[in-house]
């Protein structure tokens, strides 16, 4: 794929583009690689972010990142309280941002916006001074609609969800069912409700929805969304396959990982990962781990520091168990998984359904085990298993032996090869939707032409 990479260098000068990332790993990294897709075409680029969370700046050099003020304690800037740092930093960053805004139109005309859909008041901000505002999803189509159904859910008796109705469908946003709908607990609900009505709200206001997705994955969806927000929809995805963009990763990657995968057969890796956020009790951890232990499959297992709530790392690993695995298993605090995931060792992926890792799994052919803990990755992880067909999902979670289960049936046996073959039929699609008369290619060229119109 890397031949059809964005290679050309901006011939004119296309005009000013302002962006803003939400300070997450998951909203980071699809901003900078549209960052880069939009430069490539000529537009210079300037990114405001906060303080929280600032993306590493010397890997884009060619952009002008200005930081504001996001006002947050130590206690805050934890992210501990995932439900409600959202409303929290939408509220501290409204008129820091106004500012910065002002500052930049100061030195001259801003041809677009570009936020991130969380940064719901930055459509007001855009409106008072008359420039367009674009939103970027960072998520599937497929959970966007049911963030948008979240009110009429809500009235219809859905949350607070109970235990006795998770297997009952839900037909007003089929094929889901109550399991797969976001988990939204009485704390901080009515804050989060408020924040996803704005958000969805401020969306319908904007001037255009970028995705980071493809026609060929979501059409179903897209035709929805196209109904429920009616204004230009651009699926121009997968960012990170049309992109120059390097690593925006806010933790270090340990190239060790890569070293290790060369020495294992084609295919026969499990890559484990829950992403930037994700934290989880010990006995979770151990069951994990003996069920990756007792599985006899190499794996390559990422442990964050802090991880494991109650230790700094890898405390709560039974003794012994690294010594019975031996050059089996390897496990890192980081890992540069776009590159794993390319890695001819690698068969398989444990992922907590994140967004960007479903795609990035898609992109490269590689079938999934889902084990969803929050938000759209409940939704994402129906989709790879029921829909798609590309993957298995962890249900009443994690206990060895049906870890051990999961990863045979998926690594060694007939479903996973099945599971393999629609993949690797949704890769081939990528890679069309990408080359000069495929579906991205020609949304992307309908955003340029609307970018442009603005001026």
């Amino acid at each position: 794929m890397e031949e059809q990479k964005q290679t050309q260098k901006p011939q004119a000068n296309n005009g000013r583009l302002v962006l803003f990332p939400t300070p997450a790993q998951g909203h980071i990294n699809p901003m900078l690689q549209l960052a880069n897709i939009l430069h490539s075409r000529g537009f210079s680029i300037t990114l405001i972010h906060t303080h929280f969370n600032s993306p590493a700046q010397s890997n884009d050099r060619h952009f002008t990142f200005l930081p504001i003020s996001d006002r947050l304690s130590l206690t805050e800037a934890s992210m501990e309280n995932l439900l409600s740092f959202p409303a929290l930093l939408s509220s501290n960053c409204a008129a820091p941002f106004r500012d910065c805004l002002a500052g930049l139109l100061a030195d001259g005309p801003i041809a677009c916006l570009i936020t991130d859909a969380i940064w719901h008041f930055s459509q007001s901000v855009a409106d008072g001074f008359g420039i367009p505002r674009i939103v970027l999803r960072t998520g599937s189509v497929s959970s966007f609609l049911v963030y948008a159904a979240l009110p009429m859910l809500r009235e219809k008796g859905y949350f607070p969800k109970q235990d006795s109705q998770l297997e009952s469908p839900v037909p007003e946003v089929a094929p889901l069912q109550v399991k797969d709908l976001p988990s939204i607990t009485k704390n901080d609900s009515e804050n989060l409700y408020k924040l996803l009505s704005n958000m969805v709200q401020q969306t319908k206001a904007s001037s255009g929805l970028i995705w980071n997705t493809f026609l060929e994955l979501e059409e179903s969806a897209l035709i929805q969304s196209r109904e429920k927000f009616p204004v230009p929809n651009f699926p121009i995805g997968p960012f990170h396959k049309s992109s120059l963009a390097s690593s925006s990763s806010l933790l270090t990657e340990d190239r060790s990982s890569i070293s290790w995968l060369n020495t294992q057969k084609p295919k026969s890796v499990l890559y484990v990962s829950f992403g930037s956020i994700v934290d989880m009790g010990g006995n979770e951890f151990l069951e994990m781990a003996w069920g990756l232990a007792n599985s006899m499959q190499p794996f390559l297992w990422v442990v964050r520091p802090g991880m494991i709530r109650g230790s700094e790392w890898l405390e709560a690993l039974p003794g012994g168990l690294m010594e019975k695995v031996g050059n089996n298993g390897c496990i890192v605090k980081w890992a540069p998984q776009q590159e794993v995931l390319a890695h001819f060792a690698v068969g398989g992926f444990w992922t907590h359904n994140g967004w960007n890792s479903t795609l990035e799994s898609i992109c490269e052919g590689v079938p999934m085990i889902c084990s969803p803990c929050f938000g759209d990755q409940l939704v994402n992880a129906k989709y790879v298993s029921d829909v798609w067909g590309i993957g298995l999902r962890f249900d009443k979670g994690v206990e060895r032996g049906e870890v051990e289960r999961g990863i045979r049936r998926v690594m060694l046996e007939k479903d996973g090869e099945e599971m393999r073959e629609k993949i690797l039929c949704l890769k081939e699609k990528v890679d069309g939707c990408l080359k000069e008369g495929g579906s991205s290619y020609q949304y992307l060229e309908q955003l340029i032409t609307h970018i442009l119109s603005f001026q």
